[in-house]
């Protein structure tokens, strides 16, 4: 798994992690800004009468309401992205990428605006009555570009797994494991078999309960968010000023964290704010392709809202969690997750600035005399004894009172290790270290009124709001399936689905988030490229809907 891991870390550094990626990302978002004279601004009023359905009209196409698709576009982008994934951002990138996240979601309400219009406008009837829509509709039909619209279908369905499926139940295990000691298998069984339930029910089903589950979920995370934020009010105003001064020049070290630089923290901070709201991806205009209404337009407003509910408010409120709480910075116990696990050569220490500088220009792949160890690690009941000779580093930061067991017993004896990882698989390794994704918000939570109690808010958002994805990212696969092979497909696909579902609850959270991080830009490339060559087209639908429409 270290060399599966290590192979979609390379991947992923020609496309997610290169910089040509985020800046198309938002490049886009702010060409059509500019282009359609700040849409997000000027529509949003407007948006949120057309979501409350007062210019509904009836006999219109379509077998969802503007809200419902609302609601079950929310469900495919409020996910372990807003709770994981913000800190994740956080500990990659510090202060600085809330602020990235941020510009991401402003600028792609208008990127949403505009993939979810010309997706709807293009929308299909299939063979089995439902109705379809995508970007590869208008690849297809708009741009007469059948090919980009194969590759983004066949992205499509990868980035459902990559996206929507895999990191989504990883998470959920996760969670419930660290709050109720539950077993992932229990977690796998029970989950998967809900799922199933919900996705044969098809967009009619999955949009009902996307109505009736996510604004009950994002109540109660805000509950649980407000109980925290209050007793570290104090730190509220720090932290907006560290998110703010430290965007144009990344994040110093502070504590545990070794700082980031302002590419690092610019990259990380793109890369999860798409990962949250989805903008410019082309999923949600799946969903909305579903909407009742012979206006595109229309449609394309209502999507307006999404990265402001999802990344602006949702994201904003878990990052000032953890900011505030100062968790972010702080070693804590925790299991050493192989993935994230190095042993290096020397003795390096935290307290000597140069030893941090030397470290940090490692963990991010730049010159460094600091190279991975070869050999063996001499370990007496459970601690290492050859300190002087190997430094452990784990989540981009120092380890500190490290154990190794096996089977719930201290190591005695040699391990040996092979370019800086273990190689006896079976060995637990614990101490104290930074945290990150999930175990991160967690602890954040358990920092404010409720104490302990906060994790259980965690756990319970965790998985309505992870389940909810995975059951939205269901149907834009079949959608994507349906397009690809005909509706025969649709069965099948969700079979496989589930499957995935079950395994990934198991897996390696790591590797999982890198699998992720691939697929989206498989899929959102083609579709920024694709909405960039129908800007002609975009200007002119909008347009001519306020030629019909008063003007707000």
């Amino acid at each position: 798994m270290d060399r599966v891991n290590e192979f979609l870390i390379f991947i992923d550094g020609f496309l997610g992690s290169a910089i040509w990626f985020p800046t198309l990302l938002l490049a886009t978002g702010i060409f059509f800004t500019m282009y359609l004279k700040f849409p997000q601004i000027r529509y949003f009023r407007h948006a949120i009468a057309v979501t409350q359905g007062k210019f509904d009209k009836d006999g219109a196409r379509g077998e969802t309401s503007h809200f419902q698709a609302l609601a079950t576009a929310l469900s495919g982008t409020v996910g372990t992205g807003n709770i994981g994934g913000v800190a994740l951002a956080l500990h990659l990138g510090g202060p600085a990428a809330l602020f990235w996240m941020w510009m991401t979601a402003f600028f792609g309400m208008t990127s949403k605006f505009v993939e979810v219009t010309l997706s709807h406008k293009y929308r299909s009837v299939t063979e089995d009555g439902t109705v379809a829509g995508g970007p590869m509709y208008y690849m297809e039909k708009g741009l007469k570009l059948k090919w980009l619209a194969v590759l983004f279908a066949i992205a499509t369905v990868l980035s459902s797994f990559g996206t929507g499926n895999l990191p989504q139940i990883n998470n959920i295990a996760a969670g419930l494991e660290s709050t109720f000691s539950l077993d992932p298998l229990i977690t796998a069984i029970v989950m998967s078999t809900l799922l199933a339930l919900v996705i044969i029910g098809g967009i009619t089903r999955i949009a009902r309960f996307a109505a009736a589950v996510v604004p009950s979920m994002a109540v109660l995370y805000l509950i649980g968010a407000i109980a925290v934020i209050i007793p570290n009010i104090g730190n509220i105003v720090p932290s907006f000023l560290s998110i703010f001064s430290d965007a144009l020049t990344g994040s110093a070290a502070t504590g545990g964290f070794l700082g980031a630089t302002f590419a690092y923290a610019f990259d990380r901070g793109v890369n999860r704010g798409l990962y949250s709201n989805e903008a410019g991806q082309g999923s949600a205009p799946i969903a909305h392709a579903s909407a009742r209404t012979e206006e595109s337009a229309d449609e394309g407003m209502v999507s307006i809202l999404e990265p402001f509910i999802d990344t602006i408010i949702i994201c904003t409120i878990t990052g000032l969690v953890i900011l505030s709480s100062g968790v972010w910075a702080e070693k804590l116990d925790n299991e050493f997750q192989r993935a994230d696990l190095r042993f290096v050569s020397g003795a390096y220490v935290e307290d000597n600035p140069d030893h941090q500088r030397q470290i940090f220009a490692y963990l991010n792949n730049d010159d460094s005399t600091v190279g991975n160890f070869n050999g063996a690690l001499r370990i007496v009941d459970g601690r290492m004894r050859n300190e002087a000779e190997v430094t452990v580093l784990h989540a981009r930061s120092f380890a500190e009172n490290v154990t190794f067991s096996r089977d719930g017993a201290p190591v005695n004896g040699e391990l040996s290790v092979s370019d800086g990882r273990l190689d006896d698989q079976s060995v637990l390794v614990s101490g104290e270290s930074l945290l990150h994704s999930v175990p991160l918000t967690t602890e954040a939570f358990t920092r404010g009124l409720f104490g302990d109690y906060g994790q259980y808010i965690v756990s319970i958002g965790l998985m309505l709001f992870a389940f909810s994805t995975a059951i939205a990212w269901s149907y834009y696969g079949d959608r994507a399936m349906t397009y690809l092979f005909g509706a025969r497909s649709v069965l099948p696909y969700r079979i496989v689905y589930v499957c995935g579902f079950f395994y990934a609850a198991l897996a390696d959270t790591t590797i999982i988030w890198n699998v992720s991080l691939i697929t989206i830009v498989l899929m959102t490339a083609p579709n920024l490229v694709g909405i960039l060559l129908m800007r002609g087209e975009m200007k002119q639908t909008v347009k001519e809907y306020w030629e019909r429409h008063e003007k707000p």
